[in-house]
């Protein structure tokens, strides 16, 4: 996985701390654990995560997720399992950002 700089980009003057342990410990140690769980698998879990909050980083982890070889087709399928526990208005969000996502590549 690629050194992620998200958190100095975006936060470095204004919250060094937390930039430096976004950067360096959830994405530099912990998405890193690649033996234990891989960065496509951690994909599938956050995307997860992050549609049954509603939170505004799905967007980027879907993009990561298509970069560590989730398919569209596997998005689909845990969007629309979780539309029955995290609710329909979270799954008919994150079905539009997927949507938007995934058309770009066309893998199925």
């Amino acid at each position: 996985m690629a050194k992620q700089t998200a958190g100095r980009d975006n936060l470095g003057e204004f919250a060094p701390q937390f930039a430096q342990l976004n950067d360096d410990v959830l994405f530099g140690e912990v998405w890193s654990r690649e033996s234990e769980l891989s960065t496509r698998d951690r994909s599938m879990i956050t995307c997860a995560s992050l549609m049954t909050q509603g939170a505004p980083q799905l967007e980027a982890h879907l993009k990561i997720a298509q970069q560590n070889g989730v398919t569209k087709a596997e998005i689909v399928e845990l969007i629309t399992h979780l539309a029955f526990y995290a609710g329909w208005p979270k799954a008919w969000s994150a079905f539009t950002l997927a949507k938007e996502i995934f058309k770009e590549d066309g893998k199925e």
